[in-house]
């Protein structure tokens, strides 16, 4: 029942942003996290995933009036467009074997997201990843910064350590009090 409800308001939202473009806005705060967890998982650099995540809510907008509801959710829709957009990108760069391979799983994925064969279990991850990526955002400066550092730039411990000016004693606390205090939000918002 709530999921009929949710698919009925998204589905106004949709028929309100091609009515009038300005209310796109709703979608956009509405399913930006999960477009940029989606992202993200398939881009090496955080810059570079902010722009396809940009690009793509654009081309969205763009597009949006060429929508047809399929019952198919509009998230997917928005992943189908990222993952055409990574792989342009990785064409464009012609990049060399390995990089093939991801370019074909990213059309094999926006092919099984075009055909509506994006499984219930991968959209949950995405959206856990969207929550994830929300509560890093709630964590105190430290916390956050050493997350970021660690596990965003994939820095060492001595690298962070040198980079935020403390010991490297000091950032393990610093990542052992976020991550701790990460779970405990994350598990309060699965309740």
């Amino acid at each position: 029942m709530k999921a009929l409800k949710k698919e009925a308001d998204e589905r106004l939202l949709i028929e309100a942003a091609q009515q009038d473009p300005a209310r796109f806005g709703e979608l956009y705060e509405l399913h930006f996290e999960r477009v940029y967890a989606y992202v993200v998982r398939r881009v090496a650099d955080r810059a570079e995933a902010e722009d396809v995540t940009a690009e793509a809510f654009h081309q969205a907008l763009a597009n949006l009036k060429r929508f047809e509801w399929r019952g198919i959710p509009f998230v997917a829709w928005l992943f189908r467009i990222a993952a055409n957009l990574i792989s342009d990108r990785w064409q464009r760069a012609g990049r060399e074997v390995v990089d093939d391979e991801r370019i074909e799983s990213a059309q094999t994925e926006s092919g099984r997201i075009e055909s509506g064969k994006i499984s219930p279990a991968e959209i949950e991850e995405v959206e856990r990843r969207a929550t994830l990526f929300r509560l890093v955002d709630t964590l105190p400066a430290e916390q956050r910064r050493v997350v970021m550092l660690r596990f965003v730039e994939e820095k060492s411990i001595k690298e962070v350590a040198r980079e935020v000016g403390k010991t490297e004693g000091a950032v393990k606390q610093l990542q052992f009090r976020a991550l701790t205090n990460l779970r405990a939000r994350l598990e309060g918002a699965d309740a």
